[in-house]
């Protein structure tokens, strides 16, 4: 009854209405964070704006298609959730937010990034996860302390160039995209920690026993002929890995190739700044 009761609500913009939705929330907490994730909102109050010293603000799993422009005025905000909404562009008044680390995009309706995005340079972690990307958009390029790529599920075929230039980038993950091959930027860039390219239409892996920084490889679920080569102690996730062994053959004797740990899943929760 309470969600549905929301529901109804989100469609009404009375003062009274929003204020059931916000359930009585007129100061700013003390932990500086707001979570009105799941509200069934249509629109984001504009009373939320007025808190300038927040930090976190999560408004996943709404119905959300646009922000009022008085969100610029929360520029202590490091933490942006938006995910599970219904944005098809993103509202470049998030562009203005300069001191965010971590934006959450995922499962909306994007099919591409503005270029303002580029003012985002605190940004350290961006999910952008299950929209309608079939390129990985430049500018993200442009984001010179990004850690963390989150762009799964997404109808990307390839990577630009640009992205070895993201000295800083650690993790990149690439599951459930339409990649033929694996992408041959990933390759000259010797400080990835974790490649996950679960779930695309690779045939060949190329050797990245090279990558010094490389610590966890994921390729499970691609038609593809070999494992990639990894140097001693990486950890692979997919078909002849760990748990069975790509077969070698060497004078007519089949040689297994194992290696001692075991593989680390993707992280199921968000992450926050260090």
């Amino acid at each position: 009854m309470g969600n549905s009761l929301k529901a109804i609500l989100a469609f009404v913009p009375s003062n009274k209405c929003q204020k059931y939705l916000l359930e009585d929330l007129e100061e700013m907490p003390v932990d500086k964070m707001v979570d009105l994730s799941g509200r069934q909102m249509r629109r984001l109050p504009v009373h939320i704006c007025s808190f300038r010293e927040l930090v976190k603000l999560y408004l996943s799993d709404n119905n959300l298609n646009h922000l009022p422009p008085e969100l610029e005025q929360l520029q202590n905000l490091q933490i942006l959730a938006l995910d599970f909404n219904n944005f098809k562009a993103l509202p470049l008044v998030v562009c203005t937010l300069t001191q965010l680390c971590i934006l959450y995009l995922g499962n909306n309706k994007l099919c591409s990034l503005p270029l303002e995005l580029r003012l985002l340079q605190n940004l350290k972690t961006l999910w952008i996860e299950s929209n309608c990307l079939q390129y990985l958009p430049e500018v993200v390029c442009e984001l010179s302390l990004l850690k963390t790529l989150h762009a799964g599920s997404n109808t990307l075929r390839g990577l630009p160039r640009q992205l070895q230039g993201l000295q800083e980038l650690r993790t990149i993950w690439l599951s459930g995209n339409l990649l033929s091959e694996f992408p041959p930027v990933l390759l000259d860039m010797p400080f990835l920690e974790v490649i996950d390219v679960d779930r695309n239409s690779i045939r060949f892996f190329p050797s990245l026993a090279h990558l010094p920084g490389l610590k966890l490889v994921i390729y499970d679920h691609n038609p593809c002929r070999n494992a990639p080569k990894v140097a001693k102690g990486v950890r692979r996730v997919g078909r002849w890995s760990e748990e069975t062994p790509e077969p070698r053959k060497r004078s007519g004797a089949v040689i297994d190739i194992t290696l001692d740990e075991k593989p680390l899943l993707p992280p199921a929760a968000k992450a926050e700044p260090d």
